[in-house]
């Protein structure tokens, strides 16, 4: 699957291999040589529903992420995570682009839980955050065209609807093609509620923040090397929406970067 955008453009993007994202795609390769070395451990990091309700072994909501069934399972989940994860987290930054990964794989987990809660079959794979990913992309892109099969241009918005359909589908109809159907519509749910509820109520209450603090006339200490990392993640989401769509944080990092700069 490639994409480019159409408005204006007539190039393939490039989404660049960022820090969180290479980080996770690198622990999650180095997972699975370690699981093919060691393949009980689908049973102690893998998701098994039972475990969870019976025994606890909640570290498994975490852990299964990071297992998968075969190499093009492996492959696929992580094409996706760089191929969408990265300019992710470019416009979010690595903390929140993190915190949003996580969030979604665990809320497939517990959606999976939920759902096949009496059953011993473990699953793995780090597909519930992936469909979480492709949820939040199409939120924020959702005219930008995918080539899907390479060839066939299609809307973020249109393929997540599709996704999401055929999903719902297979999970309700109970289909035994050995996919956890449950655990996709965990991550688009998870993703969905966090974006349109809980990041707004965030972003709502660092705004109340910043303006106490102003009106206080308090700086926002950061010190040389944390500075320029916010620094660098306000200029790319600054390159995307321009300056109207920096929020009253942002703008104050850019002015707090050109005064120590300056000086």
């Amino acid at each position: 699957m490639q994409y480019r955008k159409f408005e204006n453009q007539s190039h393939f993007l490039r989404p660049r291999f960022s820090g969180a994202a290479k980080i996770l795609i690198i622990v999650n390769i180095a997972v699975f040589l370690l699981q093919l070395l060691f393949p009980r451990l689908i049973y102690i990091l893998g998701l098994v529903p039972v475990l969870v309700v019976k025994k606890y072994y909640f570290w498994q909501l975490i852990t299964y992420m990071f297992l998968h069934g075969s190499f093009l399972h492996l492959f696929f989940n992580m094409f996706i995570l760089w191929m969408f994860g990265s300019e992710l987290e470019s416009m979010w930054g690595k903390n929140e682009f993190l915190k949003y990964y996580f969030l979604t794989g665990i809320g497939a987990g517990l959606v999976y839980v939920l759902a096949k809660h009496t059953s011993p079959i473990p699953t793995i794979g780090a597909s519930g955050a992936i469909f979480g990913l492709l949820l939040a992309f199409a939120l924020a892109f959702p005219n930008r065209y995918l080539y899907l099969y390479f060839f066939i241009p299609i809307k973020t918005k249109y393929l997540v609807i599709i996704l999401g359909t055929i999903e719902f589908v297979a999970a309700i109809a109970g289909s035994k093609d050995n996919i956890a159907h449950f655990a996709h519509l965990g991550g688009i749910l998870a993703g969905f509620l966090y974006l349109r509820f809980l990041r707004r109520s965030a972003q709502f209450l660092r705004r109340f923040i910043f303006v106490e603090k102003k009106e206080k006339d308090v700086d926002i200490e950061v010190d040389d090397t944390e500075l320029e990392d916010k620094v660098n993640d306000v200029l790319r989401k600054l390159s995307k929406v321009g300056l109207k769509g920096l929020t009253p944080y942002e703008k104050d990092i850019l002015e707090q970067a050109r005064k120590r700069y300056r000086k």
